[in-house]
Formats: C-alpha cells, sequence, structure tokens
C-alpha cells in the first residue's frame, strides 16, 4: 500500500452515530471495531464504543473516527478543518447540503473573489468543513 494522508476524528460517545451521517453524505463502506471486540477495555459501559471506524468510498475518499475512552481528555478545539475541493459543481454542493444538515454555516457556499464557490460549516458533530468549488478557467 503507498503512503496516504486522511483525516481522524475523534468523538466521546457518538463516532458510530457520526460515521452513519458521514456515509449517508459521502456514501461508501465503513468498517468499524469497538473496544469490547478487542478487549481494550475493562470498562463496561466502553464496550460497545467505536475503537476504530474507516469509511471508504469509491472516489477515493477515507475518513477515519473513533470514540475517546472514558479514561483520557477528549480535546475540545482544534485548528483543523477537512477540506472538499474539486470542479464537480453538483457533487460538491450535494455533500455541502448534507453536511449543512443540523450544522451552522460559517460562511454560506457562495462566488469568492479569486473566482471559486467557497464555504465554511461546522457539521452537527462539531467538524469544520471548508468546501472549494473550482470556478470556470478563463
Amino acid at each position: 500500500m503507498s503512503s496516504r494522508l486522511n483525516p481522524y476524528l475523534g468523538f466521546r460517545d457518538n463516532a458510530r452515530e457520526a460515521m452513519d451521517f458521514y456515509q449517508g453524505v459521502f456514501g461508501g463502506e465503513i468498517t468499524r471495531t469497538t473496544y469490547g471486540e478487542f478487549n481494550a477495555s475493562e470498562d463496561p459501559s466502553e464496550q460497545d464504543k467505536i475503537m476504530h471506524s474507516e469509511l471508504t468510498t469509491t472516489n477515493g475518499f477515507s475518513l477515519m473516527a473513533s470514540d475517546t475512552p472514558n479514561g483520557m481528555e477528549l480535546p475540545t478545539s482544534s485548528s483543523i478543518t477537512v477540506s472538499l475541493s474539486g470542479d464537480d459543481e453538483a457533487e460538491l454542493t450535494g455533500y455541502w447540503d448534507k453536511l449543512l444538515d443540523g450544522g451552522t454555516a460559517i460562511m454560506p457556499l457562495s462566488k469568492a473573489p479569486w473566482g471559486d464557490s467557497f464555504g465554511m460549516l461546522t457539521d452537527k458533530f462539531g467538524t469544520s468543513w471548508m468546501v472549494n468549488i473550482a470556478g470556470a478557467s478563463a
């Protein structure tokens, strides 16, 4: 396998719900394991928590996530934003609309000074997203 870089999102107790949401946005297949399946926690309340999950889509997206164990602090802020970009306006606008469901638009998806369409949002799970749709070539 060649090297790759992909987002890995952390949640407290709702990684399963978040990944199901992202599958609804991007399609693809999810694999997941729980702490209980690997005997990775002796805490009964953590047995069904997600130790690792990955959403893999047909267009090459890979998004990973897990639930943070009770004994670890969940970071509450991050400077990380997941960025989606390309020139397929219908596809990217569709992702934008689905990610925005239950979320908040920080900067509405609209024509930007550099000629592309651009927007920023925070989805209902607190993940920050940027969407950039390439404008027509001059």
